[in-house]
């Protein structure tokens, strides 16, 4: 069944779908149960499945998550909401030394099917610790899965596949897409978590997204062929692993690459990515593969968020720069 909701929406029917099939899976955290989460994510699930299985939590990110561990070392499957991306630091500890070391400390006998839901991203004019762009954090850590959706459709499914999966998953979703609409088959099967999505296949550029920059990317792709650029758009999906068998592809293919997300691009994952390329398609390469995102400083005041964050003028400018090199690559 075929249906259109929102990016919200279908994060909401993809847990229900999940806890409707596994009476393992527990969803917990700050204001999830009467309240339905901060940005009404788990609406109505305490109601359906009672307040054992959507469980309100102190104010303490470090209990949610140490919790959601022990919880899953007894057969559980947690799913565990951070309010927001900036709050996730007091479970810091937790995550890098214990959700991601268990499996490889354990010799692989130990599984922790954990999901950490952390809605991502500036756009909403909130204030400092409520619009950042950690997914270099995570990604970084081995042990851990690291998934970033982008529509409604990915979020349903991805959400669903994170649940099923065994290993520990981070899961970003776009706070300012929250209400974008998208159509959501809800008999899908759960995608694959390390699988890029070619959106639109180019001629002269890729342009590599994922989370909230997907939209951006998609925008600029439409303005640079009003000038009769032809520019392909890959959604990421998933972060780690990094799906480099596609992004290979659609560089050797077009020659131009582009990558664009809101954390700052010093040694975020478009720095990974345009390494991993260009290690791997020097020759095939017409120019550098370039990177477009936040400025290296705290997240600023909500009036400079414009200015801050990655927009369709700025991506195209590093498309511009990208389309007009000439040099050793070219």
């Amino acid at each position: 069944m075929t249906t259109t909701m929102t990016l919200g929406k279908a994060l909401n029917a993809g847990l229900r779908r999940a806890m409707q099939d596994d009476s393992r899976v527990l969803v917990l955290g700050e204001d999830v149960g009467k309240l339905g989460g901060v940005f009404r994510i788990t609406d109505g699930l305490q109601r359906d499945f009672g307040s054992a299985r959507v469980i309100d939590s102190p104010l303490a990110e470090s209990a949610i998550v140490g919790c959601a561990i022990g919880l899953a070392l007894r057969g559980f499957r947690p799913v565990c909401e951070i309010q927001f991306d900036g709050f996730v630091y007091p479970a810091f500890d937790q995550i890098v030394s214990q959700l991601a070391k268990m499996r490889a400390r354990s010799g692989g006998r130990v599984a922790l099917p954990i999901v950490i839901r952390i809605p991502v991203g500036g756009g909403i004019g909130a204030v400092e610790h409520h619009s950042e762009s950690n997914e270099a954090y995570f990604a970084h850590t081995a042990g851990l899965r690291v998934i970033s959706c982008s529509n409604p459709a990915d979020a349903y499914r991805l959400l669903r596949s994170a649940i099923q999966s065994d290993d520990p998953v981070i899961f970003y979703e776009p706070k300012r897409r929250y209400w974008d609409k998208g159509a959501v088959d809800l008999n899908a099967h759960p995608a694959s978590l390390d699988r890029a999505q070619v959106l639109r296949t180019g001629r002269d550029l890729t342009v590599v997204a994922h989370g909230p920059t997907v939209h951006t990317a998609l925008a600029a792709a439409d303005a640079a062929a009003e000038d009769g650029y032809s520019v392909g758009v890959v959604d990421l999906r998933t972060l780690a692993p990094l799906d480099l068998e596609t992004l290979r592809r659609c560089a050797k293919h077009t020659g131009r690459m582009v990558v664009v997300h809101e954390a700052s691009t010093f040694l975020g994952i478009g720095a990974e990515i345009a390494a991993a390329v260009t290690e791997s398609c020097f020759s095939e390469l017409r120019a550098p593969v370039l990177r477009v995102g936040a400025y290296n400083v705290p997240y600023p005041p909500a009036r400079l968020e414009d200015e801050f964050l990655p927009g369709v003028d700025r991506l195209l400018d590093a498309i511009d720069s990208a389309l007009s090199f000439r040099g050793a690559y070219a």
